[in-house]
């Protein structure tokens, strides 16, 4: 019985309140909108009824919000480039961001430039597929490499700043304490440190890690240094020679300059 009474409570309720506030239905607002009967609320962007039946809806259920539209967005398009640059054989670009450019802009402009420069480079990205496809040159590809060089600018110099802001807080360089230590082949890597529930001279999984270097690898430690540095002369003397008879064979030729020498 107690639940029927509040249900028909709420029911009177309701009756009560349509009979107050009473909108106008779909006929009625075309005819007041043929006769004329619609005046204009810059505040409201729509057309609103004289007569006190608006007064009456606006005093009982608040302020109504007109009926707002955002611009059109492309969809799809937006991974594609201007129709403008179709078919062109090149596309004029500027130059990319350097991190002294970068270093005096503050997070926020940071934040947005990332997704900028994210979204130009899905752009470039579905370009180059496209020509992929189509078996035709990209039209400027070193756009490509010039938004790759702007994010690895931009991410360092972030990095540089949680670094300066985390050794400021708490005296570390890393986000989580560690050291260098060099396994049993004599290559050196970085340790973060991590909580045990036992400790470390009872963990048989930490035992397991062997953080020294036997003496008996110290000679191939050496000669893999020696590989190393012949590689990298030899590359550097396959470079040379290249340069040199691209040099001899088109002498009014632009050599790019070798990647050990930037």
């Amino acid at each position: 019985m107690a639940a029927s009474s509040s249900v028909g409570r709420v029911l009177t309720l309701c009756k009560q309140f349509v009979n107050v506030v009473k909108i106008p239905s779909a006929v009625n607002t075309r005819n007041l909108a043929i006769n004329g009967q619609f005046k204009f609320r810059p505040d409201r962007e729509k057309l609103m009824p004289i007569g006190s039946s608006w007064n009456i809806l606006s005093s009982s259920v608040g302020q109504c919000r007109g009926l707002y539209t955002t611009i059109s967005r492309r969809g799809l398009e937006e991974f594609f480039d201007n129709p403008e640059n179709w078919g062109e054989s090149a596309v004029k670009s500027g130059a990319p961001w350097t991190a002294k450019q970068l270093r005096i802009k503050s997070n926020e402009d940071l934040h947005k430039l990332w997704y900028v420069l994210l979204k130009e480079k899905n752009l470039l990205l579905t370009l180059q597929q496209e020509a992929i496809r189509q078996n035709v040159m990209m039209p400027s590809p070193e756009r490509l490499t010039k938004v790759t060089q702007s994010m690895r600018r931009l991410d360092s110099v972030v990095t540089e700043r949680e670094i300066a802001l985390r050794l400021l807080q708490t005296g570390r360089e890393k986000g989580r304490p560690g050291a260098w230590r060099r396994n049993i082949f004599g290559f050196t890597s970085w340790y973060r440190f991590r909580e045990y529930a036992i400790p470390w001279y009872m963990n048989r999984i930490y035992k397991r890690k062997t953080f020294f270097t036997p003496k008996f690898v110290e000679p191939f430690i050496r000669l893999r240094r020696e590989k190393r540095l012949r590689e990298n002369t030899r590359k550097a003397t396959l470079e040379k020679q290249t340069r040199d008879r691209l040099k001899e064979k088109f002498p009014h030729m632009k050599v790019p300059a070798s990647s050990g020498q930037l």
